[in-house]
């Protein structure tokens, strides 16, 4: 049971002293250059999806 105490201290002593948090202006900054990039993912695969699309649908069609 000392072993779990001492973790949770070791752990609260590393979370409020030795880890560097972000400000919230570095915070905005991160959130938006990943929704960003999400969406440019995002429009990537919808790109993809619709050029698969339009070419499984021709190559069928030339089938029949």
């Amino acid at each position: 049971m000392a072993n779990v105490t001492e973790y949770i201290k070791e752990s609260y002593i590393e979370l409020t002293e030795k880890v560097t948090w972000p400000t919230w202006r570095e915070l905005q900054s991160s959130a938006v250059l990943v929704l960003v990039a999400a969406m440019i993912i995002a429009m990537l695969i919808f790109g993809m999806d619709q050029i698969l699309q339009r070419l499984t649908t021709a190559f069928y069609s030339s089938l029949t």
